[in-house]
Formats: C-alpha cells, sequence, structure tokens
C-alpha cells in the first residue's frame, strides 16, 4: 500500500506542529514549512522519524514557496496527497485604523499563500488520482465578536472560506476534496502573540465552557484527509460557539 505524503504550511508551533505530529505518526510522510527558519529546525529535529520527514523554510505568501514545497515532496516521497494550508498571522486593530500595509500582511500571507500553495499542489493533484486540500479558516467569519475588532485578518480568512468552496466544485471531477476547519479558541502560541495571557479566560465563547486544543484540530484535519466522500465543507471546531452562547 502506497504511503501518503501531507504538505503542511505553517507547521513549526502550534496548530501547524500538532498537525504535523499526528500524521506521522499515522504512516505519513511530510512535508512541513515555516517562515521561521530556527522554530522550522528545532521542530524538524524534534518530530521525526526523519525518513518521513522533510522541511522547507520560506515565506508562504510567495508563491515560490508553495511551488518548492510540492517540489519538495515529488523529489522526497513522489507524490501530493494531502495539503493543510495552516499558515497564517491574525492580529486585532480597529477598523479606522486599518490602512493599506496592514491590510495587505493578511491578504498576502493568509489568502494569498492559501490560493497560491493550493494552485502548486492541484497542479500536481491532477496527475495523481487526486487528493485532499483542508483550509483553516475561523468561526470568527460567520460569527462576528463587538469589542474584538480585526476586519483585517476575518477578511482574508473568509476569501479563504470561499476560495475552498469554489475549489471543491472546481475540481470535485478530478477527485481533489477540498474541505476547511473553522476554529474557535484554540490552545496555541497565537493567543500569546495577539495578547492573551490566559487563553481559558475566553472559554465561556463556547458552549462546552472550555477551549480547544490543538490536537482537536489536527484529529479533524486527519479526518478531512482521509474521508473519501466529504468535498466543500467548512467545518465548526469551535466548542458550540457557532450554535448558541450562555447568558450568565
Amino acid at each position: 500500500m502506497k504511503t501518503l505524503t501531507a504538505i503542511i504550511t505553517g507547521g513549526s508551533t502550534g496548530i501547524g506542529r500538532a498537525i504535523a505530529a499526528l500524521f506521522l505518526k499515522k504512516g505519513y510522510n511530510v512535508v512541513i514549512n515555516s517562515a521561521n527558519e530556527q522554530n522550522l529546525i528545532a521542530t524538524f529535529n524534534e518530530l521525526g522519524p526523519h525518513q518521513q520527514l522533510a522541511m522547507v523554510a520560506g515565506d508562504i505568501s510567495k508563491a515560490s514557496t508553495g511551488k518548492l514545497l510540492v517540489e519538495t515532496a515529488i523529489e522526497r516521497f513522489g507524490s501530493v496527497d494531502v495539503l493543510v494550508n495552516n499558515a497564517g498571522i491574525f492580529a486585532s486593530k480597529p477598523f479606522l485604523e486599518v490602512d493599506e500595509a496592514h491590510l495587505d500582511q493578511f491578504l498576502n500571507i493568509n489568502l494569498k499563500g492559501t490560493f497560491f500553495t493550493s494552485q502548486a499542489a492541484i497542479t500536481q493533484m491532477l496527475k495523481q488520482d487526486g487528493g485532499a486540500i483542508i483550509n483553516i479558516g475561523t468561526v470568527l467569519v460567520d460569527h462576528a465578536i463587538g469589542g474584538f475588532p480585526a476586519t483585517a485578518p476575518i477578511s482574508s480568512k473568509g476569501g479563504i472560506h470561499a476560495l475552498t468552496k469554489q475549489l471543491a466544485a472546481e475540481f470535485g471531477k478530478k477527485n481533489i476534496r477540498v474541505n476547511g476547519i473553522a476554529p474557535g479558541i484554540i490552545r496555541s502560541p497565537l493567543q500569546e502573540k495577539n495578547g492573551i495571557s490566559d487563553a481559558d479566560a475566553l472559554a465561556g465563547l463556547h458552549l462546552l465552557n472550555r477551549i480547544g486544543e490543538t490536537h482537536d484540530v489536527a484529529e479533524l484535519a486527519l479526518y478531512l484527509a482521509e474521508s473519501n466522500f466529504v468535498t466543500g465543507e467548512f467545518i465548526n471546531l469551535d466548542g458550540g460557539h457557532m450554535a448558541g452562547h450562555h447568558i450568565g
């Protein structure tokens, strides 16, 4: 039986690292990427086994990085069966303070990164028997929160949600499945980067009254990679955040 190969962008920390670790555990070959080469090398050394693991440092907003990821997967492992577009940035800033440079950061890394890396992967998947793409969005696309202004990153993530459905439609007949995961609050380094020192304080946003863990996202990514009859879906992984809210 053929060993499948997965590319995971933003794979050196947080959700991406958890996805990479689970896919390796399940026997996949894995190519991980990060713009932070130091973090990437540390994760590469920690994860192993290195006969199943490759790394590509680079800025995902550049189309050349996506192409290099695919080339590396082919050279090392012979195929591209799964792409997880996890690399992304998020930051809060009031709408009226957003300038073009601030907006472009999110459009370039989040949306263009997902767009052009998917383009490179699909080019290869069309030569194979198909493949699976999993995009990481956010519940905030469909459930806005007053008091947390983040129009720039949410606009870019909204583009990813729309892109997911369009790609599923365009390439479904070629057996390429495209889905997305919309996480709620997940315990990861992203929270600290956004000045949230105690992510558990946000548990009340979820009906389960707790935040998610990176392994929760990894398990859903694995399911979507292996399910042969799910495409065009964006699944909320949010402890009930989208379903409703508590009073008091």
